[in-house]
């Protein structure tokens, strides 16, 4: 049996059943991310001590009731793994080996999973590109262009098959950027949902999974998050999370069951779709908004109410990330060795210091946003459809060694579309979702309010069940009768108290401080 490029529920499922063995499955993807990294750089440590780890695993007396038995993962190189250095993609840090696990590594053993290495980033996790001092991380769907960043290598091994499920972080799109240029899927939670990195960017990063399905994303952030009932929401509806610990025994072997095909669902959440999200001044690739309309239209045909959004993003939004993000570069570097540093991250550090001496390091737009401008601006659907990425990856070349300029006009043109969702705190997911022209694929964001990851993965899988083209289908307009979204229940949408009714998408970006976005947080 040929596991490399398995999914984790069929690995895992074969393991707990004595079909597979986790040795023979970690031997295999071992040999797989030998023939394959070469291209693609993904890994800084390949660990071999893996195969003994695998061996543990299989010895471990509740191998039967592991969800991610035998599963290899890999992690992002700014997570503590125990006995190895995690170099956070810099020659300044330190090379001192972990004592211990992050607990977000640890809930991935102790659910059975294997750690088969440490996926390369941009120094410090920066940027959106995936090169350092230790290589570079190219995309498996074409090795000229970046895999994204800064959770490069972990996306990259996903799609390229060395692993089925990798853990890494997002602070401004760290983990959906690549994702989306990769082609494979990711989900940053809300803050209090998976343990967070140890430096989480003045609270605005996440740990959170990539996989190359909606299932295996779903279980690898139930055990990340320590909830069960996460890996079977992108198939039940509605979805919700268990609420006692006290269920029936039988549903104490949830983990056992086998996976099954997407069971029909009484569909009825409120999406808003914005093939063009960005404020004035931002471009947005053609091929990707049709993909979002495209998207729009099969959600509708699943029966949710769907509309367009009315509005694009606030227009303050775009100076604040970018005036956060150098903020939290200078955090990053500044008790580190600057000679020891690249000249991208030198220039990003002393323009976050020069700015943070006039107090513009974004923090007041950033409150404003989080405390009541992004759920104005959201309305009262339930989820809102974007694209992940406004352009197609950059060129993979040695980003590290180019001054500030070139490096702020690439990321801001690249990924803006997901900065918001961090400066705002709350759960976006992103999804592959056909063909670019280009031969990439294009990824599309799924946005919630806090509490809302059930609802992404539930649509996750609603548009990826079936085959996606390789080219989405042509688009088709809403009609000028569309409904939209409203405080007016839709009487085709279940009932769910959890989700009151609230007043519609309003007209101006804000609205009234203190007003609450459906109270489900």
């Amino acid at each position: 049996m040929v596991w490399a490029g398995r999914s984790a529920i069929e690995i895992a499922a074969a393991v707990r059943q004595g079909e597979a063995s986790a040795i023979a499955v970690v031997e295999e993807h071992l040999r797989a991310i030998a023939e394959r990294d070469v291209e693609v750089g993904a890994f800084r440590i390949v660990r071999e001590q893996a195969v003994d780890e695998a061996r543990a695993v299989q010895k471990r007396a509740d191998l039967d009731a592991l969800p991610l038995a035998g599963v290899p993962v890999a992690v992002k190189d700014n997570l503590a793994v125990e006995g190895e250095c995690s170099r956070n993609g810099s020659r300044a840090t330190s090379a001192a080996l972990a004592q211990g696990d992050h607990p977000a590594v640890a809930r991935l053993r102790a659910a059975g999973a294997v750690v088969v290495g440490l996926t390369n980033v941009p120094e410090l996790c920066l940027v959106g590109m995936g090169d350092s001092a230790f290589g570079t991380v190219r995309n498996p769907h074409d090795p000229a262009r970046t895999a994204g960043g800064s959770s490069s290598g972990s996306a990259a091994a996903v799609a390229a098959g060395m692993v089925p499920v990798s853990l890494g972080n997002d602070g401004l799109g760290s983990l959906r950027i690549p994702a989306a240029g990769c082609g494979v899927f990711t989900l940053k939670p809300g803050p209090g949902v998976v343990p967070p990195p140890t430096r989480d960017w003045r609270g605005m990063s996440e740990n959170g999974p990539l996989a190359r399905s909606a299932a295996d994303l779903a279980l690898a952030l139930s055990v990340l998050a320590g909830e069960p009932g996460l890996a079977t929401a992108w198939r039940e509806w509605p979805p919700a999370l268990p609420e006692d610990d006290d269920e029936d025994s039988e549903d104490d072997d949830w983990l056992l069951r086998p996976p099954r095909a997407l069971a029909p669902v009484r569909p009825g959440l409120r999406v808003a779709y914005a093939p063009q999200p960005l404020p004035p001044g931002f471009g947005m690739d053609a091929e990707f908004a049709q993909a979002t309309v495209a998207a729009a239209e099969r959600l509708r045909e699943a029966g949710h109410t769907v509309v367009e959004h009315p509005e694009r993003l606030p227009a303050e939004l775009g100076p604040s990330a970018v005036a956060t993000w150098l903020a939290c570069a200078a955090d990053e570097a500044a008790h580190l060795d600057r000679g020891l540093m690249e000249r991208r991250t030198r220039a990003l550090a002393r323009a976050g210091r020069v700015l943070g001496r006039f107090g513009l390091d974004g923090r007041r737009v950033r409150e404003r946003w989080r405390d009541y401008g992004a759920d104005q601006w959201f309305g009262n659907a339930d989820v809102l459809l974007t694209p992940t990425l406004a352009t197609l990856p950059p060129p993979a070349d040695r980003w590290g060694s180019r001054g500030l300029l070139r490096n702020v006009l690439v990321n801001v043109r690249s990924g803006p579309a997901t900065a918001p969702w961090n400066l705002a705190g709350w759960p976006a997911l992103s999804l592959p979702y056909g063909s670019h022209s280009s031969g990439l694929p294009i990824g599309l964001q799924l946005v919630a309010p806090p509490g809302g990851e059930p609802y992404l993965l539930l649509l996750a899988a609603h548009l990826t069940t079936h085959s996606v083209p390789s080219t989405p289908p042509a688009p088709t307009p809403p009609a000028p009768s569309a409904p939209s979204i409203s405080a007016t229940p839709n009487p085709s949408i279940p009932s769910n108290p959890s989700i009151p009714s609230s007043p519609s998408i309003p007209s101006s970006p804000y609205g009234k401080p203190g007003q609450a976005h459906r109270g489900h947080r």
